[in-house]
């Protein structure tokens, strides 16, 4: 019997015995667990802005920072093209603040409906742009695969200055500038920027090259610091997933610095008091789980367009009202996939799809009642059950299907899509995307033979990838350390998160009392096996947690976890895994 319906394997971490010169630690578990995620040195653990490598050394930061500096001198119109997701609007929103700060005077923006126009800088979102009558096109958070969008823009005259941090493809677009620490022969230490990484990074660049011109003091305005939009990075580094290397994890913990001391947006604050949260002790798991969601409601849903003006109003009142209609778009998201996994579901069943002989390797799902704005969700929930790459669809026009693809280690998602253009190559009409996920377009007609394709695909890729659902452990804890000045410990130790994840444990326990709360979420009081010990604990979203009432014995994997109730902090194990032990 299994917490979530589903066996997986506890493993030690392993730890690479290499010399590390950790002189700052002296817990043997923190420093085990910083050795194991490849830390060797106490400065690769710097938390300082000074430690950030300098934005010159993005190869195209000079050209952009030159086109940038004309646009300022004779003020021209400046218009904001963003992606529709968490990280294209706290991109957008701090190019708006950004560059206003700097003494732009006339900036717009634009974020395409993603049922409408689709992603990123298309001709449809030029001819906008047009009747805006803007003299330049700053794309965030996308561009490096807008091909013709970029050559209609220029051919009306508009120049187009790329920031984005997506892989780019086999041509790159003719703009202007472009800005991407994933170019061909880059120099910058870090593929792993977020869009608004990357643009926060053009700011830097762009003030030093304004004050080196004396331009605040010719202009009459004060020399900003940026760091007031770190709160907006952060956000935005840890909602869209990317790994957190040395310098997202410094971007991050100074945004989140400056939202423990309440020095955010006004919209940061509200959806932070919205999603039932509090600012002095939010975490990188909390922008991830619980405000990111409630602002990528608004692309899923709708338009990211609230989302947005949520994040620039300097009204804290407004500020609120379009934070609570984010959270009513995240509830209506929640019902939305709630349903389609209760269908999916019942799709895998037919498909016999839970017996591992019938189980394909690459899984394709479709149902003409899906939402688009959900599927990449949908896609996540049934990759993790069937630890198989799944791609899920929903209905678009013109007789076409829109499938957002979700991946798991081993398998890189667009190489697979990339082969199978190349077998087949009408049959894909878009697509792009990383290692993990990906979005694409095809034909209804075409859906039989691409879902077979993808199954025969990932199925010669799978040779290489060991399917054993495994959970990572940090090691067994003893007593001493089952307290909540560890757990506080690990908090501050560091920002932890995609590609640097935060510490688990395992052990056994013996089960002292389990109670149901809520439909699908278990309370247990555990005890460390010889031990004396009381331990609270919380499983959530368990299946079927009526069977484990009756358990006495249990393995596990665990996060330390700190409970805030009513101005109340006690420590609490989270259970990500259990088995039941005879």
């Amino acid at each position: 019997m299994y917490l979530h319906g589903i066996q997986k394997k506890i493993v030690e971490r392993p730890v690479v015995n290499t010399k590390t010169e950790l002189e700052n630690i002296d817990n043997p578990v923190l420093k085990r667990i910083f050795t194991s995620r490849g830390i060797h040195h106490s400065r690769e653990l710097e938390r300082s802005l000074s430690h950030l490598p300098s934005p010159d050394l993005l190869s195209g930061m000079k050209q952009m920072i030159y086109h940038l500096d004309v646009a300022f001198q004779q003020q021209k119109h400046i218009c904001i093209v963003a992606d529709f997701d968490a990280d294209g609007a706290t991109s957008c929103a701090v190019s708006m603040r950004g560059l206003q700060l700097l003494g732009a005077k006339n900036i717009s923006y634009i974020v395409p409906n993603r049922f409408e126009y689709g992603y990123g800088l298309t001709p449809e979102i030029v001819e906008l742009v047009k009747q805006n009558s803007a003299d330049i096109i700053i794309t965030v958070d996308n561009g490096i695969s807008s091909i013709d969008g970029v050559k209609v823009a220029r051919e009306a005259g508009i120049q187009v200055l790329v920031t984005d941090h997506h892989l780019p493809g086999k041509e790159l677009p003719q703009a202007d500038a472009i800005v991407n620490p994933n170019l061909p022969d880059e120099t910058f230490p870090s593929g792993n920027l977020a869009g608004v990484g990357v643009i926060f990074y053009v700011l830097m660049a762009l003030r030093s090259h304004l004050r080196q011109k004396n331009w605040f003091e010719q202009q009459n305005i004060k020399e900003p610091n940026l760091a007031q939009l770190l709160d907006l990075v952060a956000l935005g580094t840890v909602a869209d997933v990317v790994s957190l290397d040395y310098i997202n994890r410094i971007l991050v913990y100074q945004g989140l610095q400056r939202i423990r001391s309440e020095q955010c947006q006004p919209g940061i604050k509200a959806l932070i008091e919205v999603a039932g949260k509090q600012a002095k002790n939010l975490s990188a798991s909390d922008l991830g789980f619980a405000i990111g969601p409630r602002l990528n409601a608004a692309g899923r849903m709708d338009d990211m367009g609230i989302g947005i003006q949520c994040l620039i109003t300097d009204n804290p009142e407004f500020a609120k009202e379009a934070a609570m209609q984010l959270d009513e778009m995240n509830r209506d998201r929640k019902d939305i996939e709630s349903q389609m996994k209760q269908k999916a579901m019942l799709l895998l069943s037919e498909m016999k799809a839970f017996d591992e002989k019938h189980l394909p390797s690459g899984v394709c799902l479709f149902n003409e009642e899906w939402h688009q704005g959900v599927i990449g969700i949908l896609a996540s929930r049934i990759k993790d059950r069937l630890h198989r790459p799944v791609i899920a669809f929903a209905p678009a026009e013109n007789g076409e299907i829109k499938g957002s693809a979700r991946s798991i280690e081993g398998v890189h998602i667009r190489d697979v899509l990339c082969d199978i253009a190349a077998l087949h190559p009408k049959i894909l009409k878009k697509f792009g995307g990383h290692a993990m996920a990906a979005g694409l377009t095809i034909a209804m007609h075409d859906y039989p033979a691409f879902a077979l394709a993808f199954d025969e695909v990932v199925n010669q890729k799978l040779d290489a990838v060991d399917l054993e659902q495994k959970i990572y452990s940090d090691g067994e804890l003893s007593e001493q350390y089952i307290s909540m000045s560890f757990a506080e410990k690990l908090q501050q130790a560091a920002i932890w998160g995609q590609n640097f994840p935060e510490p688990v444990f395992h052990g056994d326990f013996e089960v002292i009392q389990c109670r149901i709360v809520g439909q699908q979420h278990l309370k247990f009081v555990l005890r460390l096996i010889n031990s004396q010990q009381l331990i609270d604990a919380i499983a959530f979203f368990t299946e079927k947690p009526e069977n484990w009432l009756g358990v006495r014995k249990i393995k596990t994997a665990y996060k330390l976890d700190i409970n805030e109730f009513r101005g109340n902090r006690t420590l609490q194990l989270q259970l990500h895994y259990a088995e039941k032990v005879e």
